[in-house]
Parts: structure tokens; C-alpha cells; sequence
């Protein structure tokens, strides 16, 4: 990942990719439960996401964005609608065909860094590859390359209980990028951070959105943050209620605003 790849401009918030969807859900649907016990988290859920852009998923707590980012992120499997992640109809795959075309082209980045104490933080973004088949040495060496990428270039010797909640909210997505996934999802990636470091976090994430190749989804109730999202999507009740593009600044600007 290059400096140039990370701070290419994105004029008027669009980009070269327009037209051209990395997800597209229609209908989707979910239920959790039987019979009296049956809840309807998603009620016919259409989202659109493009490479080149971050798209907020916003709206109050239990309104179905996590279980959506879920389903997105082959994490959960819909009980009805399509859902079409990068060409590939997710809905349509089960077992290790989804498994690994999750581990090929999704990253996932959680509210809880999931760091592991006794790792360095070389050693906790080399886990993907490690657990993909790759000498260590060798996904260490990488991890190494992508935390440079991060500005945890001096940190990768550190173990989590020497890391800054915000750094090690970097070393988590240093871990969900480590293998170039053309998606990356994000959970609430700045709830438990101070405003600092969350606008760190996002200008981070406002990088890697910035690639054509790639698309972000983030979850969150931070309003701070929307000034990062190409477009803001509004659920209430397991349904979209609101979409709305916006022109965002280049990455210079937002550095200098926060």
C-alpha cells in the first residue's frame, strides 16, 4: 500500500469506479428465532456501496446495522433477498466456499481491537496470513510494511498492554488490511476511543477508501465522524429510512480540520 494509492483525491466525492457497485443488497432479510420467539432484525433491506468511497451505516442502537455489516461480511447468512459482494452472490455460497472467498476479499475491523496479549503487533497483523498458510517469517515481514502504513512503523515490537487504545485500534487494521481485501468493514471502529484518536482512526480509514479498488463500510453512532462518509445511509427499525451522498474533503483538509 503506497503513500500515492493512500492519498489519491477524490474530486467531489466520486470517483473513476462510478457505476460499478461493490455491494449491492436488495431485499435482504433477517430473522433471529422461532415462532413467538422470532425477531425481524431486517425488513427488506436495498444498499448500495462503491470502490473509492466510505458509506456510513447510521441509526440508533439494535435498528439492524451490525447484523447487516454482518451479512455483508459473509459473517451472518440472510433469511431472504440478495446479496451481491464484489460479483459474487453471497447469498447463493455456504461452508468453505464462503469461507474463502471471505478470507480472499473481506477485512473486518471491530469496536474490541481482538489483540492477542502475548503477540507483538507485527506478530497480531500477521495472524491472516499465519492461519492462511504462510510462513511466519515471512507474514510478520509483511506485517511489519502495512503497520509502516499506519505510523506504527517504531511500535511493531510492542505487545497490546504497551499500545494506546488508538493504536491498538491501528494494529487492528493493519490486521484487517494485511491481505489487500477489496471490502473492508468496519464495527463502531471509533466508539471506544477518545476524539483524538477516533479522528486518527478515520483519517486512516478516509485513506484507504480513497483507493479504487476498494470500498468501506463503517457503523457508527460517533456524528463527529460523518464528515468522513461519501454517503451517509439512515436505519431505523431494520430498514433504511434515509441516504444521503456528500462531498467530502480531501485528505489534506480533514487532516488539518481535526
Amino acid at each position: 500500500m503506497t503513500t500515492a494509492t493512500l492519498t489519491r483525491r477524490v474530486s467531489g466525492g466520486r470517483t473513476a469506479s462510478d457505476g460499478v457497485l461493490a455491494v449491492e443488497c436488495r431485499g435482504v432479510t433477517k430473522e433471529f428465532g422461532n415462532g413467538d420467539t422470532k425477531t425481524l432484525a431486517l425488513r427488506g433491506v436495498d444498499l448500495d456501496a462503491r470502490p473509492g468511497e466510505m458509506t456510513l451505516l447510521v441509526g440508533p442502537s439494535g435498528c439492524g446495522k451490525t447484523t447487516l455489516i454482518s451479512i455483508i461480511a459473509g459473517l451472518l447468512n440472510p433469511s431472504g433477498g440478495e446479496v451481491n459482494v464484489l460479483g459474487t452472490r453471497l447469498d447463493k455460497l455456504s461452508g468453505s466456499r464462503l469461507v474463502k472467498f471471505r478470507a480472499a476479499n473481506i477485512g473486518f475491523v471491530f469496536q474490541q481491537y481482538n489483540l492477542l496479549p502475548a503477540l507483538t503487533a507485527a506478530e497480531n497483523a500477521a495472524v491472516p496470513l499465519v492461519i492462511a498458510g504462510e510462513y511466519k517469517s515471512a507474514a510478520v515481514k509483511r506485517a511489519a510494511e502495512v503497520l509502516e502504513s499506519v505510523d506504527l512503523g517504531e511500535r511493531t515490537q510492542a505487545r497490546p498492554s504497551q499500545l494506546s487504545g488508538g493504536q491498538q485500534q491501528r494494529v487492528a487494521i493493519a490486521r484487517a488490511l494485511i491481505h489487500q481485501p477489496r471490502l473492508l468493514v468496519c464495527d463502531e471502529p471509533t466508539a471506544a476511543l477518545d476524539a483524538q484518536s477516533g479522528q486518527t482512526v478515520m483519517q486512516l480509514l478516509r485513506r484507504v477508501a480513497l483507493d479504487p479498488k476498494r470500498a468501506v463500510i463503517v457503523v457508527t453512532h460517533d456524528n463527529r465522524i460523518f464528515q468522513y462518509g461519501n454517503r451517509v445511509v439512515s436505519m431505523s427499525d431494520g430498514r433504511v429510512v434515509d441516504e444521503r451522498q456528500q462531498l467530502v474533503a480531501d485528505v489534506a483538509q480533514l487532516d488539518h480540520v481535526a
